[in-house]
């Protein structure tokens, strides 16, 4: 199948939006993995007075770790699916949050709202037609010394983290997704992994951006070897 992109990516993902928590709640450490990757920001003082960006915010989960990593600072989050945004906005939030309805592709009043301290992409830029572009944005949107941390699925590059991975999905997620017609995005995404590039190559990829110090870290469990923390800056 073709990966999903744009109108097409966020339509389905309105579709599945009253279950994808239910769905990522079934993951061992999808929270806990989002929050190590928000402390490795390594945001002072609790993030008082610093104004982050969260990319690609889905229902809020990604905010909610950012939240746990930096609980003082202005969190602005952003997604392309007005139904996981409706998700999101349902919840509970300091007054500091928000959420804006905008692809990363088109960030105007995001951008009016900047520059940023930090910005977040979790689970995002394998899901972007030209991740290249988008990265340029985020330089753009940073201060010099803001920080980025991309937390993403981006396999090593060894043939076992890529059975392991394909077992997870063929195994559990995808029979899941069909019961909930869901099955069109969860073959996107089961896709979008295998596609995307290797640890290796998006640390390349960040440096191409034109940041610096660029860090690729491991997650713990089973995800050892399929999803990494990129953190880096902007000179």
């Amino acid at each position: 199948m073709d990966l999903l992109r744009d109108a097409e990516l966020a339509a389905a993902f309105d579709h599945a939006s009253g279950t994808y928590d239910h769905m990522t709640s079934t993951s061992p450490g999808y929270y806990a993995h989002l929050v190590r990757s928000a402390r490795r920001l390594g945001l002072p003082g609790r993030g008082a007075g610093l104004s982050l960006l969260d990319l690609g915010c889905g229902t809020g989960t990604s905010t909610a770790a950012l939240l746990q990593a930096a609980p003082l600072a202005t969190v602005t989050g952003v997604d392309a699916s007005a139904g996981m945004l409706a998700r999101a906005r349902g919840k509970t939030w300091p007054e500091r949050v928000s959420f804006v309805h905008a692809p990363v592709e088109r960030m105007d009043e995001v951008e009016a709202r900047g520059p940023y301290d930090a910005v977040f992409a979790a689970y995002l830029l394998r899901n972007v037609a030209d991740p290249d572009a988008v990265l340029r944005d985020v330089h753009r949107l940073l201060r010099p010394g803001g920080r980025l941390a991309v937390h993403e699925y981006s396999l090593s590059g060894r043939a076992t983290h890529r059975l392991l991975w394909a077992a997870v999905m063929k195994g559990f997620v995808r029979p899941w997704a069909r019961l909930h017609g869901d099955a069109a995005l969860y073959a996107h995404l089961h896709r979008s992994v295998l596609d995307f590039d290797t640890a290796d190559a998006f640390t390349d990829r960040l440096y191409r951006a034109g940041f610096a110090a660029v860090r690729r870290l491991p997650l713990p469990g089973w995800q050892t070897g399929i999803t990494h923390t990129f953190v880096a800056a902007r000179p």
